[in-house]
């Protein structure tokens, strides 16, 4: 039940039945703006539980309006593990993975490019381009083969091998640039441009967002409509960080949660870490980080576009941000993997090796319930 786009900076309101990309008053995301109202009356929540599994499921909630549109390869509702052994190694009495690695083209990247692809679709779109680090770029070519459409992919020149042959099997040209995501971005604005592509960079346009928010309608449901109190969430572009708090508003005004969020705790690598910088020092927006370094190619981010959206997330929550090094969360992913059988990626090896900074300086209580986000899988890295 899509209204408009609104932008979260200056309050302008956009038509959603025309192309949009970023609010052209103040170069900020466009959010997705639905009557919550009338959708609190035509759907209850036993009534989405009944549905055939999947993240369409939140019809209501999604921006595509002609159910033909909606293209799927069965992305959504992704396990919420429990975590015992690591639970008590860590001192926790309840912590959860929610393990996005099941998605189709193993990251969450998957719930992103299936709501922007088909409302792309929806709206005319025919050819599609995204800079990525390596995720996005299978999903996009995966999403944009199912709706029949010519996908361009623009990669750093260091990603792993397993991102372009993937991305190339389903079909999308790949563009190789020598730089970081940042470099990608230009390269893929220029592309844009010269073909006459759509544009998918992370929050330039405002559709990824409204995949990526399914996670939380998700959680929101595991826990039975009482949040909880702690997420933990790795994060580069962060549009899960923002994705989320959208959701829980979202539920709120349809009545089914009340006011009460999670402490949203970003988790970033010491070699890239622009949000941790800016919580510490109290910046009001992210400054580019100089030289950024990681092998968790999903971190390594010098300057998330949305970082007045980002920050929001972790202040307003209550939560805060936590680096930490490359040899934490390789060791970590591998120690999650002999300790509980979940095969993290590099980005949830951060993740819960920030959880255990967070633990042992006292901002995760032990009686806290904790969700981890791990947000893809760890096999596309393993060589």
């Amino acid at each position: 039940m899509l209204l408009d786009l609104v932008c979260p900076e200056c309050g302008r309101h956009l038509p959603a039945d025309q192309l949009q990309s970023v609010c052209p008053a103040c170069d900020s995301p466009l959010f997705a703006r639905y009557d919550l109202l009338a959708a609190a009356k035509s759907v209850a929540p036993d009534a989405i539980r009944r549905r055939p599994v999947g993240l369409w499921r939140w019809a209501e909630l999604l921006p595509v309006r002609d159910e033909r549109f909606r293209l799927t390869l069965g992305e959504g509702d992704t396990p919420m593990l429990p975590m015992p052994r690591l639970a008590a190694a860590l001192g926790l009495r309840a912590l959860y993975i929610k393990e996005e690695g099941t998605n189709p083209t193993g990251s969450f990247k998957a719930r992103g490019m299936a709501v922007a692809l088909s409302r792309a679709a929806e709206l005319g779109v025919r050819q599609v381009v995204v800079p990525t680090a390596g995720n996005a770029g299978g999903a996009l070519a995966a999403y944009a083969a199912r709706a029949g459409m010519k996908a361009h992919v623009v990669l750093p020149g260091d990603a792993h091998p397993a991102y372009r042959l993937e991305a190339e099997r389903a079909g999308a040209t790949i563009h190789i640039v020598d730089g970081l995501i940042d470099r990608a971005g230009k390269e893929a604005a220029r592309l844009a441009a010269e073909l006459g592509a759509f544009n998918l960079a992370t929050l330039r346009e405002p559709y990824r967002l409204e995949g990526k928010k399914t996670m939380g309608f998700e959680l929101a449901e595991a826990f039975d409509w009482d949040l909880p109190e702690v997420i933990v969430y790795p994060t580069g572009g962060g549009t899960g960080l923002v994705g989320m708090p959208k959701a829980f508003d979202e539920l709120e005004g349809m009545g089914w949660i009340g006011s009460r969020r999670p402490r949203m705790i970003a988790i970033q690598a010491a070699g890239c870490a622009p949000v941790v910088r800016a919580v510490e020092t109290g910046a009001e927006r992210i400054e580019a980080w100089e030289g950024a370094s990681t092998r968790a190619e999903g971190l390594r981010v010098p300057r998330p576009y949305a970082d007045r959206a980002v920050l929001r997330a972790v202040r307003g929550s209550g939560g805060t941000a936590v680096a930490v090094d490359e040899a934490e969360l390789l060791a970590t992913a591998r120690q999650v993997a002999a300790l509980e059988g979940c095969l993290l990626c590099l980005e949830g090896g951060a993740a819960v090796a920030g959880l255990r900074r967070v633990v042992d300086n006292g901002l995760v209580r032990p009686t806290d319930r904790v969700v981890v986000f791990n947000t893809a899988t760890g096999l596309k890295g393993l060589t």
